[in-house]
């Protein structure tokens, strides 16, 4: 028999041990089934402060972006900036610069990061109202060479103001452009897309696109989609794109019930190599 003073020490030590367990952080659950990590941006900084230089570009310019957008895109920090609590807010204003009635961000990794298949995510939180218009993004790295839509364009996710409850998932290239995209929406069974962060992501292989809302699948296009004529033209690196526009071809204009300022909230963007 194990000696008094040896079993309550033992017994004590195990007991220490019980509450210490039941004090203890729970483990985190366990990621998606997501290789690697491929690039990422947190976007931790100090409030105010601009986007990685070494990860996105501003794209500058108030042409209407061939889809009549009425905004002026600003490489200003008061339409793009870090808020110092790990987000990057996107926002548009009403105001009158450079002929325009409004302006907003346009963000891009071109030229500095893109990625041919893989997992793209974002964490967002979407603004609100008629003729507000957020989009996260792929575009064909060669559109330079090639143009549009030759390249190819996955859109993750863009979605119309005046329909919160509502993102659609999209692939643009030659013969299904335009209005003519491949395209499935994703209604939310309840609430909105304004009222918190949603997860937004697709899967890409050299077989498939898939589209998730919170890791639930609902819309996919593989070679087989590619019908009447139209190419499958998603096998080469993409980069990724953030905006925020005002009005266009897509969803109509502003009108007297849209409030201003709005703004696109991103916590993070990764992209993931997929488990083979």
């Amino acid at each position: 028999m194990m000696p008094r003073p040896l079993l309550l020490t033992l017994i004590a030590a195990l007991a220490f041990s019980a509450v210490a367990a039941g004090c203890r952080k729970p483990t985190a659950p366990p990621a998606q089934p997501s290789a690697d990590l491929l690039w990422s941006d947190e976007f931790t900084g100090p409030a105010g402060s601009r986007p990685s230089p070494t990860k996105w570009k501003y794209e500058v310019g108030g042409s209407g972006w061939g889809n009549n957008q009425l905004e002026y895109d600003t490489d200003r920090t008061t339409n793009a900036a870090l808020d110092g609590a790990g987000n990057l807010v996107i926002t548009a204003r009403r105001e009158s610069f450079q002929g325009r009635e409004y302006t907003s961000a346009r963000l891009n990794t071109l030229g500095l990061y893109a990625q041919a298949y893989g997992r793209f995510e974002a964490r967002i939180r979407l603004p609100i109202g008629q003729g507000i218009w957020p989009a996260f993004w792929l575009l064909g790295a060669n559109i330079g060479q090639v143009s549009w839509p030759a390249c190819g364009e996955i859109d993750v996710m863009e979605y119309r103001g005046q329909q919160p409850n509502v993102i659609v998932g999209s692939v643009h290239g030659p013969g299904y452009s335009g209005g003519a995209a491949i395209s499935r929406n994703y209604t939310l069974s309840s609430g909105t897309f304004n009222d918190g962060f949603h997860v937004f992501s697709v899967d890409w292989t050299p077989s498939r696109i898939d589209w998730r809302v919170d890791g639930n699948l609902y819309h996919s296009v593989t070679p087989a989609s590619m019908t009447g004529g139209r190419t499958w033209v998603f096998d080469h690196p993409f980069s990724i794109l953030l905006n925020l526009a005002v009005g266009g071809n897509f969803l109509g204009n502003p009108d007297a019930t849209t409030v201003f300022p709005q703004s696109m909230i991103v916590d993070y963007v990764r992209v993931y190599r997929l488990p083979s």
